[in-house]
């Protein structure tokens, strides 16, 4: 059974989530939640606090893979430089931990998951939750999307086994069936 861990990054919020699958069966949520600092912490306190959870979640869990959103947005310079430092911790964590990673764009989750590049929000936290069977949408928003990262990662590394079995000699039609 393969474990990803998915990330979506923030200084102040980085929600994360592992999930579970197998070719052929539903993807489970094994675990969520969220690492939170806050403004009036120092920022160096803030990036110390995301790398250690992050660690904790890694050991705590050993993900097979790790999914992590790339940077997509344009807002306040003070925001991008601290998203990416946020992301840079996060980073050397997972090489510490030797894990894979795979970095995947908001609109390629949004594809792979519904169909469409331009999804919204609440359509795919109702995929999210449908998917991974779930009595209720996720919350808060990072958490979801770290689902939504995860189940994304899932999805196209099985796409990705099927075309390299497909290239072959067709061995696909076996495996799938």
């Amino acid at each position: 059974m393969a474990k990803v861990l998915g990330i979506d990054p923030g200084v102040s919020e980085t929600g994360w989530a592992v999930l579970a699958g197998e070719p052929g069966q539903e993807p489970r949520l094994l675990a969520s939640g969220l690492i939170k600092t806050y403004p009036t912490q120092e920022l160096t306190a803030r990036l110390f606090h995301i790398h250690a959870e992050c660690e904790r979640v890694i050991a705590e869990h050993a993900p097979d893979s790790v999914a992590l959103e790339q940077m997509f947005f344009m807002k306040a310079a003070t925001t991008i430089r601290a998203t990416l430092q946020a992301r840079g911790v996060i980073l050397l964590a997972i090489a510490q931990s030797g894990k894979a990673v795979s970095e995947y764009d908001p609109k390629t989750v949004k594809l792979t998951l519904t169909g469409s590049g331009r999804a919204e929000k609440p359509q795919m936290q109702a995929v999210v939750q449908k998917a991974l069977k779930l009595a209720e949408i996720l919350r808060p928003d990072d958490v979801a999307d770290a689902a939504a990262i995860a189940l994304c990662h899932l999805r196209s590394s099985r796409l990705k086994r099927l075309k390299v079995l497909d290239s072959f000699g067709g061995r696909r039609a076996k495996i799938a069936s």
